[in-house]
């Protein structure tokens, strides 16, 4: 397979009020200067240095990776591209994220992308380094890349959007005005649950659906637990929950979780066969883990929350198997008599990119007391998080 890349800089003057210039649009008076060639992926690819006076009226990097088509067993196979938006983008999550988008891991290795990455202006230069990193992979799926430093959002074509970084508020009200309402947002700027829902109350446009706050990252590190206790592969554990926040209240839950071991599905407290670790130190590992590795490596779980964000986004494209639910925060309906009005972590089935509830799951005193401790943490975040917004 034989791919073509465009390669294209501008520098846009007199840009204004976060407007954004489409890609190849002719104006020749709003351009200073425009560069186009192309190369196969065997061939080196270098970037233009900014002066000073340049970077002052740089709006958007356009680099335009055409991805002519896709070819699978000798067929040619085009498909439409996915257009996502990652806030933050030069933040450490998103250096590491945005290489999974691009990859194919996320929505398929035979799904071009469209990459938005979106940073405040000082990132800028940061955010021109990963972009550079992004043409040397020589990524297939990558079609476009837009560097943006502006709170504005790309208008009505976002698909899906990961949002890194803080300002719920104002990317809520970015989203309301420029998105598609069919847009797909997952939150992960902490704290998350509460971030998700702010960004959700202002941009009333958009189905509460469509929001989400990341504890995949917390199923993840649950379902790893579990795999090292019996020694077998992370693949064979499956159906952990991840109830309530995103924060050391959560309640890890092993209770309905299946390991398959020896060839054959048990139960994992019967598995593991030690319910005084499963109710104790297993809990406290996960909620935990995060400053356990902050501790450790001085800087936060990046690489791990970037593979996180990047396994929720590809189940609610791609819908989960038959059997297995995941752990996300959604709106809570008050199932399992959670508090209503607030983004709780439940499990979840997803399909049609539609995520479900799992519904009719026994739930003991002990888990009922964890959900109560988590929910009223929620609770507590949300009311003062509205509180603030009407200041």
């Amino acid at each position: 397979m034989k791919i073509f890349f465009r390669y294209l800089v501008r520098y846009v003057e007199g840009v204004h009020n976060g407007r954004i210039f489409k890609p190849f649009l002719k104006k020749k008076d709003h351009m200073e200067k425009q560069k186009l060639f192309t190369f196969t992926s065997n061939q080196s690819l270098s970037l233009t240095r900014l002066s000073d006076s340049m970077h002052k009226n740089l709006f958007v990097i356009c680099i335009d990776f055409a991805l002519n088509a896709i070819t699978t067993h000798g067929k040619t196979k085009k498909a439409e591209p996915v257009k996502v938006c990652i806030t933050g983008a030069a933040g450490q999550i998103g250096y590491s994220l945005v290489y999974m988008v691009g990859s194919g891991a996320v929505f398929g290795t035979n799904t071009p992308v469209v990459l938005h990455l979106l940073d405040i202006a000082p990132m800028m230069g940061v955010l021109n380094g990963v972009c550079m990193e992004i043409s040397d992979c020589a990524l297939p799926c990558v079609r476009e890349l837009y560097l943006l430093m502006t709170q504005q959002l790309p208008s009505k074509i976002l698909m899906q959007l990961f949002l890194l970084g803080q300002c719920p508020a104002k990317k809520g009200q970015a989203l309301d005005q420029h998105a598609k309402k069919s847009v797909k947002v997952l939150v992960v700027g902490n704290p998350a649950n509460t971030n998700a829902l702010i960004c959700s109350k202002y941009a009333p446009s958009i189905p509460k659906e469509n929001f989400s706050a990341m504890t995949r990252l917390d199923h993840n590190r649950a379902q790893a637990q579990i795999s090292q206790r019996l020694g077998i592969p992370v693949a064979d554990v499956k159906n952990i929950i991840i109830w309530g926040n995103h924060s050391s209240t959560q309640f890890p839950d092993v209770s309905h979780a299946i390991a398959t071991v020896e060839g054959k599905d048990v139960p994992v407290y019967d598995a593991v066969k030690d319910s005084d670790w499963l109710k104790g130190d297993f809990i406290t590992t996960v909620q935990k883990r995060g400053a356990a590795v902050i501790q450790a490596r001085k800087l936060s779980s990046a690489m791990s929350a970037a593979k996180a964000a990047s396994d929720h986004m590809h189940d609610w494209w791609h819908s989960t198997p038959e059997g297995k639910f995941v752990s996300m925060g959604v709106f809570s309906d008050g199932s399992y008599n959670t508090p209503e009005g607030v983004m709780f972590s439940f499990p979840v089935t997803l399909k049609n990119k539609q995520w479900t509830i799992v519904q009719g799951l026994p739930i003991d005193q002990f888990a009922q007391g964890k959900l109560d401790i988590t929910g009223k943490e929620l609770c507590e975040e949300r009311d003062e998080a509205l509180a603030v917004c009407k200041e």
